[in-house]
């Protein structure tokens, strides 16, 4: 089974930013899904959103069930 979910602490190895940076991005990812009406759970985004949003694409068929 794969993540769901990335979390804040995962984020600086892939990015190379410190931890403050990848919270910071975690909560602006998670404002945005908030936003849009999704639930959210602090310190956790889903991967496929990070993904969307740093890579510019999405993976068909990932995340689904």
């Amino acid at each position: 089974m794969r993540a769901q979910f990335i979390t804040a602490e995962e984020i600086p190895n892939i990015m190379g930013v410190s931890r403050t940076k990848a919270y910071q991005i975690v909560r602006d990812m998670n404002k945005e899904l908030r936003a849009m009406g999704y639930i959210t759970i602090a310190g956790k985004c889903p991967v496929q959103y990070f993904k969307q949003k740093f890579y510019g694409f999405r993976i068909d068929g990932e995340g689904e069930s």
